[in-house]
C-alpha cells in the first residue's frame, strides 16, 4: 500500500514564541510564513556584503604579502587551511542534506535509496516499527517550540555560557529558538518485558533528528547562528510508577543511554570557528551539555500525578558500581610521524559509561602501554546498557581541539559483566588494522545493610588503590526555606553545592527567591561513612556570598532506619533563624556480585581460592616447589637444602592433630603469618649447592589487581674470590618467555660489600592466565666484572611462577641457592 506525499500543515501565524501580535514575521514551528517585507532581504544583503568583503580580504592579504616581502608561507598556510574547511563543509552539507532527505521521506523510500543505513527495526528482530508515531510527532511538532526553548533557555545556556567562559568565550546567549518543519523520526521502538519492575514501562527509542532549525546566539558581541542540527541516539523512556487512577502512569523519565552523535553548521559573523578544530569545541561542549541534561546518570523527570512525590521519581537509584581496571594494551597502531617514518604512539584510553568519562595518563612512545587504571561508575540501569573504550594517540594542540588521532574502539555489555561477576579480557579493537585492550571488571551490588560496611573496607584495603569506594550515597536537594537577604535591594539568586571529599555538584541557580526548590538528585562514590561527611553551601550568584551551610556526617546515617533519611529539614548555619534545607539522603553498602559458575572468572577465580588454603601435611613446613624446566632448577631452602644452627625452625613439622586445633582457634590470616614467621629465617650460614650464595626473596600475585610483587630482600654469602676486588652487587629481574626491555626491572648497586641488602620492591601487570606460562629470571651482576674484562654474572635462577604459594595472602618467601650462568634460550 503507497503512502501519498502529505503536505505539512498550516498553522495559525505568530512570532517565535508563538504568541500572534499582529504582524507576523515568522512562524514557531513549520507555520506558514505571512509578511508584507520578504523576510530574507536583510539576509541577501548581508550575504552579498560578507561575499564582497572576503574577496577583498584574499586580493589584499596576498598584495600584502607581496609588499612587504613575506615569505611564502604566510600565503600557503591560509589556503591550506581555507581549502580544508571548504572541504570539510562540503561532506558535512552533504551528509546533513542526505539526512534531511530521509527524515521528510516515506519510510518506504528511505529504505529503497539507503540500503545500507536501514532503520533499527530491519538490524534488531525485538525493535518494531513505529510509523504511527512519526505521524503522531509530525501533527504535534509546531506546538513543541515553547518547550524546548524553555528547555534550553534555562537549562542548556547557562551550562554553555560557563563551558565557554573556561575558553575565554564570554557573554554566550541565545536570541532565538525555532525548531523548524522538521520532526524528530523514530527509526524503531524496543518495550522489555524481561527482567522489568512490575511497577514500571520501559522502552528504547531509536531517535533521529535532521532539522531545519533557525537558532540565533551571541558570542563577545558577536552574532551567530546554528542550522541543520543533527542528533541520533537510542532514548530511552521509564513510565513510573503505575498508579491506580488517570493517567495510571506517575511520571516520566527520559534520559540517552549514551552520548548520542551530534553534527550542526555554524552561520553568520561566527562562521569561522566551523573550521576543523574549532568547530570541535563548540560540538564538545554542546554535546558535554546535553549529557549533564538527559544522559545518564542525569535525566530528564516529567510529572504527570500529584500522587507521586518528587523524591519518587527524582532521586537517584543506583543498581550498583563497576569496577573498571583498565590494565594495558598490545599491538596498537603507530601514528605518529618520524623522521624516519612511522613513530610510535602516546596512547590513552577514555572510558564511557553514559556521561561518565574517565581517562587514564598518556603513555609516550608505546605501543605496549601499561596503565594499570582503576576508576568506578554508578550503574543506574542495567538493561540494554555497555561500557565504551576508545585508545587515543595524544597530539599537543590547542586545548579543547581534538586533534588526536583514534586507535581503536570496544565495547562490554554490563549486563553480562553483571551475570558473571567478575570479567577479564582481552578485547580486539575496532576502527583499527590491529590492537588489543587488557581490562577487568568486576560487579558490586548494593545493600542496606550496615554489617557489610566491615567486609567491603578490607576488600579495598587489600586491593591498595585509595582512590576506590566502599559505599554510594544518593542526595535529593529539595528546597530552602527563609535564606538570608544577600542584597538589601532583592532576594538572592541561590544555587547550592554539595561536597563529598573532591567530589561536588550543583544545582541550578534560581533567580530571585529566598525560598527556592531545586528538586534536583546528586550521588556521590564514599570512601568510608565512618569519617566521612556531606558538605553543603548554598551561594548567591550575583555577590558570590555564602547564605546558608550544613555538614551532615556520614556516620549518622548508619545508625537511620534502612539508613535513609526522606524529606527531613536541617537547620541551615550562617544563616537566618529561620532557614532551613529540604532533603532526602540514602546510604548504600557496596557487595561484589554473585560469580557466574559457569563462567571463565570462576574458574581462575576458585583455582586462585584452592591455592590460598594452608596447608599442614605432616612433612617439612616448606617444601620444594616443583618446576617446569629440569634443566633450570632454582634451589629453594627445604628440609633437604643445608641449614645452619641459626636456622632450627625450618625443618619443624607440624602434626595433623596440631594443625586442626591451630587452624580451628585462629583465622586463616594469623594462622600464615605464624607459619611464615618460622619458616622464612633472616639469615643463612650457607652458600648455596654451588656456593655462589643465596638470595633472599619475596613474590606475591594479587589476583584482584592483576598484579605481581618482587621484593628482593638480601643476598649472603656472594664468594669473594680476590680480596682485593670486592663486588658491587645489583640484581636484574625479567620475566621469562620473551626477555622483553618492558620486563626489565633493576636495583640499585652496592659497593665492595658481599652481603648486600636492599629491600627493593617491583611490579608487574600480569594476568592469571599468563601468570601460569610465566618464569622470573633472576640474575645477580657486579658492576666490577665489566671493567675486569670478565663476566659480570655472579648467579641467576628461574623461578616458575605457577607455584600455587605465590597467589596466597602471605605470598612466596624464601631463600634461594644462586646458579651459575645459564644461557639465554
Amino acid at each position: 500500500m503507497t503512502e501519498s506525499p502529505v503536505a505539512a500543515p498550516a498553522t495559525p501565524t505568530g512570532n517565535a514564541n508563538g504568541h500572534g501580535n499582529g504582524t507576523p514575521t515568522e512562524t514557531a514551528a513549520g507555520g506558514s510564513t505571512v509578511a508584507t517585507k520578504p523576510a530574507g532581504d536583510d539576509n541577501s544583503i548581508f550575504s552579498i556584503i560578507y561575499t564582497v568583503g572576503k574577496k577583498v580580504a584574499i586580493v589584499g592579504s596576498i598584495y600584502l604579502v607581496g609588499y612587504m616581502g613575506w615569505s611564502v608561507a604566510w600565503l600557503i598556510a591560509p589556503v591550506i587551511l581555507s581549502v580544508a574547511r571548504d572541504q570539510l563543509a562540503k561532506t558535512s552539507a552533504k551528509k546533513r542534506d542526505i539526512a534531511k532527505a530521509s527524515a521528510l521521506a516515506s519510510e518506504k523510500d528511505v529504505i529503497l535509496a539507503r540500503i545500507d543505513e536501514l532503520p533499527a527495526w530491519v538490524y534488531f528482530p525485538d525493535v518494531e516499527r513505529c510509523e504511527w508515531l512519526n505521524k503522531i510527532l509530525k501533527q504535534v511538532w509546531p506546538n513543541a517550540n515553547h518547550f524546548a526553548r524553555t528547555l534550553v533557555k534555562e537549562t542548556i545556556e547557562p551550562n554553555v555560557a560557563l563551558a565557554l567562559a573556561n575558553y575565554k568565550m564570554n557573554g554566550f546567549r541565545f536570541d532565538r529558538i525555532i525548531l523548524g518543519t522538521i520532526p524528530p523520526r523514530i527509526g524503531g521502538v524496543k518495550i522489555y518485558d524481561k527482567n522489568v519492575d512490575r511497577n514500571e514501562i520501559i522502552m528504547d527509542l531509536d531517535l533521529f533528528y535532521a532539522s531545519d532549525c533557525d537558532i540565533n546566539f551571541y558570542l563577545g558581541g558577536m552574532k551567530g547562528g546554528i542550522k541543520d542540527f543533527q542528533i541520533h541516539g537510542w532514548v530511552r523512556v521509564v513510565m513510573k510508577p503505575l498508579i491506580r487512577s488517570m493517567p495510571l502512569v506517575g511520571g516520566l523519565q527520559i534520559f540517552f543511554l549514551n552520548n548520542p552523535n551530534i553534527d550542526f553548521n555554524l552561520v553568520g559573523v561566527i562562521d569561522f570557528m566551523d573550521m576543523p578544530g574549532l568547530s570541535d569545541l563548540l560540538r564538545r561542549i554542546i554535546v558535554e551539555q546535553i549529557g549533564n541534561v538527559m544522559v545518564l546518570p542525569n535525566k530528564l523527570p516529567i510529572s504527570l500525578s500529584e500522587e507521586v512525590s518528587a523524591v519518587a521519581l527524582k532521586m537517584p537509584e543506583p543498581e550498583g558500581i563497576l569496577r573498571i581496571h583498565v590494565v594495558e594494551a598490545k599491538d596498537l597502531m603507530k601514528k605518529d610521524i618520524s623522521v624516519l617514518g612511522k613513530g610510535k604512539s602516546d596512547p590513552y584510553a577514555i572510558i564511557n559509561v553514559g556521561a561518565q568519562e574517565f581517562k587514564t595518563q598518556i603513555i609516550d612512545n608505546n605501543v605496549n602501554p601499561k596503565w594499570d587504571y582503576w576508576c568506578e561508575a554508578c550503574i543506574f540501569t542495567t538493561i540494554g546498557h555497555y561500557i565504551g573504550f576508545s585508545l587515543w594517540d595524544y597530539d599537543q594542540t590547542m586545548p579543547g581541539v581534538q586533534s588526536d588521532d583514534v586507535l581503536g574502539r570496544a565495547s562490554i555489555d554490563i549486563a553480562s559483566v553483571i551475570k558473571k561477576g567478575v570479567v577479564d579480557s582481552w578485547l580486539t579493537l575496532e576502527d583499527a588494522k590491529h590492537g588489543l585492550l587488557h581490562v577487568r571488571l568486576q560487579w558490586y551490588k548494593l545493600t542496606a545493610d550496615p554489617n557489610d560496611l566491615q567486609q567491603i573496607l578490607l576488600e579495598t584495603q587489600l586491593l591498595r588503590v585509595t582512590s576506590m569506594s566502599s559505599a554510594v550515597l544518593s542526595v535529593f536537594i529539595d528546597s530552602a526555606r527563609h535564606l538570608k537577604q544577600a542584597r538589601s535591594s532583592s532576594k538572592p539568586d541561590p544555587y547550592l553545592v554539595c561536597s563529598v571529599n573532591k567530589q561536588k555538584q550543583q544545582t541550578a541557580m534560581i533567580m530571585r527567591d529566598d525560598s527556592p526548590v531545586w528538586e534536583q538528585g546528586f550521588t556521590f562514590l564514599v570512601s568510608n561513612p565512618d569519617n566521612e561527611s556531606l558538605n553543603i553551601k548554598i551561594y548567591d550568584q550575583k555577590t558570590g556570598n555564602d547564605i546558608g551551610q550544613y555538614t551532615y556526617t556520614l556516620s549518622t546515617l548508619l545508625k537511620q532506619f534502612n539508613m535513609e533519611v526522606i524529606q527531613q529539614p536541617f537547620q541551615l548555619q550562617k544563616s537566618g533563624p529561620e532557614s532551613k534545607l529540604y532533603m532526602s539522603l540514602s546510604l548504600r553498602i557496596l557487595k561484589p556480585g554473585e560469580i557466574d559458575k559457569e563462567s571463565d572468572a570462576l574458574e581462575q577465580v576458585a583455582a586462585i581460592t584452592r591455592s590460598s588454603s594452608v596447608k599442614t601435611p605432616e612433612v617439612a613446613v616448606v617444601a620444594p616447589p616443583t618446576f617446569k624446566d629440569p634443566q633450570a632448577p632454582s634451589k629453594r631452602l627445604s628440609a633437604e637444602s643445608p641449614i645452619s644452627e641459626e636456622d632450627p625452625a625450618v625443618a619443624v613439622k607440624i602434626s595433623p592433630a596440631l594443625s586442626a586445633s591451630t587452624s580451628s582457634e585462629k583465622p586463616i590470616s594469623e594462622l600464615a603469618a605464624s607459619v611464615l614467621t618460622h619458616r622464612f629465617p633472616d639469615s643463612t650460614s650457607s652458600a648455596g649447592e654451588h656456593n655462589l650464595g643465596r638470595i633472599q626473596l619475596s613474590i606475591r600475585y594479587s589476583a584482584q589487581r592483576q598484579k605481581l610483587d618482587v621484593t628482593i630482600h638480601k643476598i649472603m654469602k656472594i664468594p669473594l674470590r680476590d680480596p682485593s676486588n670486592i663486588p658491587d652487587p645489583y640484581v636484574k629481574l625479567y620475566l621469562l618467555p620473551g626477555r622483553s626491555k618492558e620486563s626489565k626491572r633493576k636495583t640499585g648497586v652496592i659497593k665492595d660489600n658481599c652481603n648486600p641488602v636492599y629491600d627493593a620492591s617491583f611490579e608487574y601487570l600480569i594476568s592469571i592466565a599468563e601468570l601460569r606460562q610465566t618464569e622470573l629470571e633472576v640474575t645477580v651482576c657486579t658492576q666490577k666484572g665489566f671493567l675486569s674484562g670478565g663476566s659480570p654474572i655472579i648467579g641467576m635462577l628461574k623461578i616458575p611462577l605457577d607455584d600455587a604459594e605465590i597467589t596466597t595472602q602471605s605470598g612466596l618467601n624464601s631463600w634461594f641457592d644462586l646458579q651459575p650462568e645459564m644461557r639465554h634460550e
